[in-house]
């Protein structure tokens, strides 16, 4: 059972895969994404015990020196946050949609955390810098109460570290965007 996962983003490829090496070096941690972003930075995901993913996320921290642009470590992370990371997605039912859009990967997982422990939604899309200008954003879906309830709570968290582009709640999406236009 994963009890945790950690993350630095970095804004050089080539820090980013040393600040990698160090973190798995670092700790019993598993490194379970490790990837360039755009725009030409790179991000480590890892997930272990909460004291092994802070080693581990320190260790990043050291290596990657002045090209860290972001971190965290989330104890307890939600299920459904892991499974949106991994595109694990389910399009059965959208009432309402959720979107929280960040300037960072980390500011954006820490977001989606946030806003899928508020209130009873879904994540649909969790889209980490790829294609998008170096931004994230995360889709999520349930009934319109909800989807607020977790937006909100989702942007605060990314508000609070200035790295929130826009939020927005959609009751009712037309049939076209909820079969996946995001």
């Amino acid at each position: 059972m994963i009890t945790a996962i950690g993350l630095v983003e970095f804004q050089s490829i080539a820090k980013g895969i040393e600040g990698a090496d160090a973190m798995v070096k670092a700790g019993r941690v598993e490194l379970v994404l490790a990837r360039p972003i755009c725009p030409g930075k790179y991000i480590a995901l890892v997930e272990g015990d909460v004291a092994a993913v802070k080693a581990a996320v320190e260790a990043g921290i050291t290596y990657g020196e002045d090209t860290v642009v972001d971190t965290f470590v989330i104890p307890n992370i939600h299920p459904l946050v892991l499974r949106g990371i991994y595109g694990q997605f389910e399009f059965d039912q959208v009432d309402a949609l959720g979107i929280i859009e960040t300037f960072s990967v980390a500011s954006l997982i820490e977001a989606a955390d946030a806003a899928v422990k508020a209130a009873e939604v879904r994540p649909l899309e969790v889209r980490l810098a790829v294609g998008v200008g170096g931004k994230s954003y995360v889709v999520l879906t349930g009934d319109v109460a909800a989807c607020e309830s977790a937006v909100s709570a989702g942007a605060d968290v990314a508000a609070n570290r200035g790295l929130l582009v826009k939020d927005v709640v959609i009751p009712g999406p037309v049939a076209e965007i909820k079969q996946g236009a995001f």
